[in-house]
């Protein structure tokens, strides 16, 4: 690799390279320390094409989720199975892994825009800025940069938009979807909010069990299958459907016993 070599959107990989390992060493131990993740499915990881996957999952936080998918990429693609143990698999960083974040979110500060160096996709959303509900169109050329990003490696979207538990998958996912055509993961996490601040930077509480699960790629059929089926799918798939809220509280009900069980011994 030429010391100056560079990704689509400009980013110079030896510096990509150093940002991750640098960020991986730093929060190692939220997730295998302070607190432990708990891993399922990763096997899928290695078996993967090198481009076009589109990982879709529930979101907790702005930034601890896609910190957790890198850990768990780049220690599945070393060997490891379900399991992030021996940080030295961040050494040589699977450098295509991209995800999609909102432009607002990555400029608020300094670690937002290194977090940002580090594989941000960031896009405007249509419904909400600053705050404030609003209704604009999607600009083509934050769909076309994620369909950069998909030729060039993998992109993490979180089709919710949001961190509130059980809201509408957007269907600007679907569109990407049927548009490019990728290999669709669903991934499944929890245990995120509980730990983590909302921004995901600040350890909230200790000793929280966070689960991760990597499933199967969906089955779409690209051409046939309506917008409105594709966001059925991953609304299942990433368990936000209404159906899934009464097993949300009582995996809460699960995690609050457990963590009294360890104070009692």
């Amino acid at each position: 690799m030429g010391l100056f070599k560079k990704n689509p959107f400009g980013h110079i990989l030896f510096l990509k390279k150093w940002l991750i390992r640098i960020f991986g060493v730093i929060t190692h131990r939220r997730f295998r320390g302070f607190n432990e993740l708990q891993i399922e499915g990763s096997e899928i990881i290695k078996d993967l094409p090198n481009t076009n996957v589109l990982f879709v999952s529930n979101h907790q936080t702005y930034f601890a989720d896609v910190v957790a998918m890198f850990h768990v990429f780049n220690a599945s693609l070393s060997g490891r199975t379900d399991s992030i143990k021996n940080i030295g698999y961040i050494w040589k960083p699977k450098l295509n892994i991209y995800y999609i974040a909102a432009k607002e979110t990555m400029k608020a500060g300094l670690l937002p825009k290194i977090l940002a160096y580090m594989g941000s996709i960031s896009i405007e959303r249509t419904w909400r800025s600053q705050g404030k509900e609003v209704n604009r169109q999607v600009k083509m050329s934050d769909i076309s940069n994620i369909g950069k990003a998909l030729n060039d490696g993998w992109v993490i979207t979180f089709p919710q938009g949001t961190t509130t538990p059980f809201k509408p998958i957007r269907k600007g996912t679907a569109h990407i979807i049927k548009r490019y055509k990728p290999i669709v993961v669903p991934i499944v996490i929890d245990g995120f909010r509980r730990s983590f601040d909302k921004k995901g930077l600040f350890i909230k509480k200790k000793n929280i069990l966070q689960s991760f699960e990597i499933k199967a790629p969906l089955e779409i059929d690209y051409e046939n299958d309506t917008h409105d089926d594709i966001v059925k799918k991953i609304e299942y798939a990433i368990e936000q459907h209404t159906s899934f809220l009464k097993v949300a509280s009582q995996k809460d009900l699960a995690a609050l016993e457990a963590l009294n069980k360890k104070r009692e011994w």
